[in-house]
């Protein structure tokens, strides 16, 4: 197959893809050709429903999952689906993930499990799963989601930033476990992304983190988006075990 950035004929799965990023990598993946699995779990129904508006907006066949990340026999349960319905996984796009600031001494139990459940933990089910379906192809990409507080921290975010961190650690070791097998594991590393999560910030913090990016204007979805359509493409078909920045040239 030619080096492009098409992707007919893959499966895709993108967790928490039915809002913010997840929902523009979806809609970019199923825009280059790929059966996109959605995947949601707040809304019921929500994952279904988008996932039929791109297949009669793109042509593409795709379903939705609702699967909570947090629990692995939701996850589990989400791959017998796309097995069943594909028998196949070419790319695994790790998105879903939440944020719960607090400063050390207010960081409740409940927030540090939800946190590395989601944001860590689950990236490494996910990965042993998805793997598990590439290897019978031969190939794959999976592509997981850390940020760049997991790279240089920031304050109030120790736990969130220990996840994140953790997510890069499991993508080094996964490249070079899954890479004889034709598997690459790369993470992407977002700055500050225009999502309905990043709205909900203080006006004060929205605009002191605006100010800090160096390029003078804050991501968009679509930005991230792009990075992963490359590194699921043929174009990256020798490029594994990376964190790629998303940042604009931000500070922290």
């Amino acid at each position: 197959m030619g080096s492009s950035l098409r992707l007919d004929g893959r499966v895709a799965y993108v967790t928490g893809s039915t809002r913010g990023i997840g929902r523009a990598v979806a809609a970019t993946l199923a825009a280059a050709g790929a059966a996109v699995v959605i995947n949601g779990f707040q809304e019921p129904g929500e994952p279904q429903r988008y996932a039929n508006e791109l297949g009669e907006r793109i042509g593409t066949q795709c379903i939705g999952v609702t699967a909570d990340q947090r629990k692995p026999e939701a996850i589990r349960d989400a791959y017998s689906t796309i097995h069943r319905t594909y028998g196949r996984l070419d790319v695994l796009v790790n998105n879903a993930g939440i944020v719960e600031d607090a400063l050390l001494g207010m960081i409740t139990e409940s927030s540090i499990a939800n946190t590395f459940d989601t944001d860590a933990l689950a990236i490494v089910r996910n990965m042993q799963l998805a793997s598990r379906l590439m290897r019978r192809t031969g190939s794959g990409s999976i592509i997981n989601s850390s940020s760049i507080m997991g790279i240089y921290g920031n304050a109030g975010e120790v736990v969130y930033a220990s996840a994140k961190a953790a997510v890069i650690g499991a993508t080094k070791a996964a490249a070079k476990e899954l890479a004889p097998f034709g598997i690459r594991v790369n993470a992407i590393a977002p700055g500050f992304i225009d999502t309905d999560l990043t709205r909900a910030l203080r006006p004060e913090i929205f605009s002191e983190r605006s100010s800090s990016i160096g390029m003078g204007r804050i991501g968009e979805p679509q930005d991230v988006a792009n990075v992963v359509l490359f590194l699921a493409s043929d174009l990256a078909s020798y490029v594994t075990g990376q964190v790629i920045g998303i940042d604009g040239s931000m500070t922290i």
